[in-house]
């Protein structure tokens, strides 16, 4: 039996993924730099890049059943 997961999920994980994601490249970028406007601004480039990138990659892993057990009724 194959579990159903909706699109939609993906996307509500790659969104909230993606914010905990960008908030420690803000914070890794300020803290590098020194400056908070740097770090900002990295933040700003990769959330887009890094948000489309994990939601192809979870649509890709999601059609294989690499590692995943279950039972049939």
């Amino acid at each position: 039996m194959k579990t159903e997961v909706s699109v939609r999920r993906h996307l509500l994980k790659t969104i909230t993924w993606r914010v905990v994601g960008t908030l420690d490249t803000m914070i890794l970028g300020w803290l590098i730099s020194g400056d908070f406007k740097i770090g900002l601004t990295i933040g700003g480039f990769e959330v887009f890049t890094k948000m489309i990138l994990y939601f192809l990659h979870e649509r890709l892993w999601y059609k294989y059943n690499f590692g995943l057990k279950r039972d049939n009724p």
